[in-house]
């Protein structure tokens, strides 16, 4: 679903009509206020000019709205059921961002409070997530073990990728059950669910350096040249790969065995691997991809503890790797485009939006878009952060990778 942006309301709440708004249309008596009132951290105090969406989930259609000096924001609007997204960049340094999913307006107006959660700029973010497979043109089908990752270095200084963990979250997709949110869609604060397994990049902390504004790619299925079968595919069998492969995979055209190009000690870590699944699984339509360093700990030994595994709420099978939240250095939602019906898996310090995908199987990748001015500033490419995939992100018509090629 591609939003449009209808209306754009200032700190006083007022909205300036636009051509596409709905809201003309409507009886002006059968409005309904809708008052957000931002909640800040302890210690912090209202921000005034911080950024407030209002989406109608069935409509495709949302409003623009910024908070007053003591942290509100209001319009009147048609009934629906909204998702709201607060988003606060107004302190240097400091990132505030909180959501509320599936608020129904009725026949009343209404307030509803946005608790904000603080969290700073990570120097290694997610540039690139490419898993929707594309067409196997010009022969019949579509085809899906090409996914790669690409991660970057946003800070001024060399980062190493040491210790690095990869994974996904349950429910795979974003349209399924989410039996880890409570009754009222609230998600646990204290950990992500890592569903399948944890993958994690060699080395103790001084192998694998990357500097200012340099990539890292990370197979998350075969380290091949698909392109060679598949034209509207990737190559994946380069140098500068790093790969998921472990023989525990048995899945081979899921996971063949590395194309010669591929180092070796760039394959990664299987940490551990829970179900039955013989080929690594993350979301064709809508994954969840999130990056992580263990602290205070080696992940080996959190994974070994039994406290730190828990079976899916309702399920027998579908163990999961509790990893805690203040070890996630970046993570990214994939809503599937498709539907109406798209549930958070990532709560708002980790990220207060999401990014769409159109639909599977068509070469499209998800891009973190450019920092222009700092880039042009620091001499190198700097990517936009502000925790929040629905600005930061967008569907890019080919992959990153196909165009090198």
């Amino acid at each position: 679903m591609q939003n449009q942006v209808i209306a754009i309301l200032a700190a006083a709440g007022l909205l300036l009509a636009g051509c596409m708004d709905p809201v003309a249309s409507y009886d002006q008596e059968s409005l309904k206020q809708l008052t957000v009132q931002a909640r800040w951290p302890e210690g912090f105090p209202p921000a005034e000019g911080a950024s407030v969406t209002v989406e109608n989930v069935a409509g495709g259609y949302s409003y623009r709205l910024l908070t007053n000096a003591e942290g509100k924001a209001a319009a009147r609007i048609p009934g629906g059921v909204y998702r709201i997204m607060v988003s606060d960049r107004t302190r240097p340094g400091d990132i505030f961002n909180g959501s509320a999913d599936k608020l129904v307006l009725t026949e009343k107006d209404r307030t509803v409070e946005v608790p904000l959660f603080h969290s700073t700029s990570s120097p290694l973010l997610i540039k690139e997530i490419y898993t929707g497979g594309c067409s196997k043109e010009p022969q019949e089908g579509t085809y899906q073990s090409d996914k790669y990752l690409i991660i970057h270095n946003n800070d001024l200084e060399t980062v190493w990728l040491d210790s690095l963990c990869i994974g996904t979250l349950a429910p795979y997709n974003s349209t399924a059950v989410n039996h880890w949110a409570d009754a009222s869609g609230q998600l646990p604060a204290g950990f992500v669910p890592i569903i399948q397994a944890v993958w994690m990049v060699p080395g103790e902390g001084s192998r694998f350096p990357l500097g200012p504004g340099q990539d890292a790619i990370i197979c998350l299925n075969g380290a091949i040249d698909h392109s060679a079968q598949y034209p509207r595919s990737v190559n994946l069998d380069r140098p500068d790969c790093f790969v998921c492969y472990n023989p525990l995979f048995t899945n081979t055209n899921y996971h063949p065995a590395p194309g010669p190009h591929i180092r070796q000690d760039h394959i990664l870590e299987l940490v551990i691997k829970v179900g039955q699944a013989n080929a690594y699984t993350i979301s064709v339509s809508s994954p969840t991809a999130v990056i992580f360093k263990a602290r205070g700990t080696d992940i080996y030994s959190f994974v070994k503890d039994n406290r730190n595994l828990q079976l899916t709420p309702g399920s027998t099978v579908d163990w999961v790797v509790t990893i805690p939240t203040e070890w996630v250095l970046d993570g990214v939602e994939v809503f599937d485009g498709r539907s109406s019906n798209n549930g958070k898996r990532l709560i708002s310090s980790i990220d207060a939006g999401y990014v769409t995908q159109s639909e599977p199987f068509k070469s499209h990748s998800l891009l973190r878009n450019t920092d222009e001015p700092a880039s042009a500033a620091f001499g190198f490419e700097v990517l936009q952060d502000t925790n929040n995939s629905s600005n930061d992100f967008h569907e890019r018509e080919t992959q990153t990778l196909h165009d090198e090629s």
